[in-house]
């Protein structure tokens, strides 16, 4: 769909230009539409052009080797995308959706040659954008090398599952045994014993039985949350433990590469010299 200068004028990345560089512009680019959810561009597609958002939001991601979702970044208004497939001609490296409804921007090689020779700065400020852009993805790689179960479990906690995880460890330790077992040791021998204090819950002890059950009920009920809370734990962990025997093969995969490569190598110098022994000798 053909772009008015006018719509041009809103893009912080053509303020650099004049009103008749960003009529000429115009002329070439092309505006997109994308409906919510709706996907620009798969990973390994063919680029030949980047995009600017006018308005609205685009999640790039990208799936690791375990499958999982890993989210680049949300281009938000007047942030670009997709330069890298324009400037190698190579395929897409991550995946585009809409996460709202958004207009876009298209340029092409040739848009994008016409806006450097417009305003060379444009040039620079892409490059800067770049460099961003690699900064994130390195900051993603240091912090999926490997991840911690308990890290990983505990920023999710809400009070609720921290309260009946103290509770749930609590009532499996011996100082809860002991305190139990004095607790009902001192109201049999109030309520049997002629101490001097009234009998307020006489054999067979009604009032002890009826606050022992509901004891009952809640531990378990805690024990329960507790439990549930593990099971995710185990879940995280069965994810964790799949994603480092993936990283695991990968590097002995490459590592047998390298192994192969070196190997090739030495066979190649071994003829080289028995081939220069060969001559020497003769």
């Amino acid at each position: 769909m053909p772009v008015e200068a006018e719509v041009l004028n809103d893009i912080e990345f053509f303020k650099l230009l004049n009103k008749d560089a960003r009529k000429v512009l115009a002329e070439v680019v092309d505006l997109v539409k994308l409906d919510e959810a709706q996907i620009l561009f798969r990973t390994g597609d063919p680029g030949e052009s980047l995009f600017l958002v006018r308005s609205g939001e685009v999640e790039l991601f990208i799936k690791d080797t375990a499958g999982q979702k890993i989210i680049l970044t949300v281009a938000q208004p007047g942030d670009f995308f997709g330069e890298i497939a324009l400037l190698d001609s190579g395929p897409r490296s991550a995946t585009a959706i809409a996460l709202t409804p958004s207009e876009l921007v298209e340029l092409d090689r040739e848009d994008l040659l016409i806006l450097f020779q417009k305003k060379p700065d444009a040039a620079l400020h892409m490059l800067a954008a770049m460099g961003q852009m690699t900064r994130k993805a390195d900051d993603l790689l240091r912090t999926r090398v490997s991840r911690n179960v308990n890290e990983e479990v505990e920023e999710r906690l809400t009070p609720l599952q921290r309260v009946a995880d103290w509770i749930a460890w609590f009532s499996g330790s011996m100082s809860f045994l002991l305190l139990n077992a004095v607790w009902f040791g001192l109201w049999i021998a109030v309520n049997t014993l002629p101490l001097g204090i009234e009998h307020f819950d006489p054999f067979p002890f009604g009032l002890l039985t009826m606050i022992v059950s509901l004891e009952a009920i809640f531990l378990s009920c805690f024990v329960l949350v507790s439990q549930n809370r593990q099971v995710e734990k185990d879940r995280v962990r069965s994810d964790i433990e799949y994603e480092v025997n993936v990283k695991a093969e990968l590097e002995v995969m490459h590592l047998h590469e390298k192994t192969d490569h070196i190997h090739e190598e030495m066979l190649r110098r071994f003829a080289r010299l028995e081939k220069l022994l060969a001559e020497r000798s003769k």
